[in-house]
């Protein structure tokens, strides 16, 4: 069974290019266009994701106040969350980590380092 990852981001073209590539790769994809989305999808996929990936800047709620809620609700708990964004400021960083984000990728991205972050978060060879 291919493992779940939740894609979080706002850019149709983005999200479809990460589907693609991860789809790609052997993995199921589930979607969403921003952060409250994305707090039902994974609350409704409660123990069925290995990962999440999400963009910072969002409409509704963006990346940290995302991972904030997630944190706060216990709802992403044992998930590792990458993120994938054109933000590089290292207080966003240090502030994303500090909210539960493992990782941090800057588009434009190469897709040989996305997938290579995906395995290495999702435990894989």
């Amino acid at each position: 069974m291919a493992k779940k990852i939740l894609l979080v981001e706002d850019s149709n073209t983005v999200r479809q290019q990460v589907g693609i590539l991860l789809s790609g790769a052997g993995y199921s994809i589930v979607e969403a266009d921003n952060g409250r989305d994305a707090v039902a999808v994974v609350s409704a996929h409660k123990g069925d994701l290995a990962m999440i990936i999400a963009d910072v800047n969002m409409p509704v709620m963006n990346g940290i106040e995302m991972l904030e809620s997630l944190r706060d609700n216990g709802l992403a708990s044992g998930v590792p969350i990458l993120m994938l964004t054109t933000e590089g400021q290292p207080e966003l960083i240090d502030k994303a980590r500090k909210a539960g984000a493992k990782g941090w990728i800057i588009k434009p991205f190469k897709p040989d380092l996305l997938l290579a972050a995906v395995k290495k978060l999702a435990g894989e060879p």
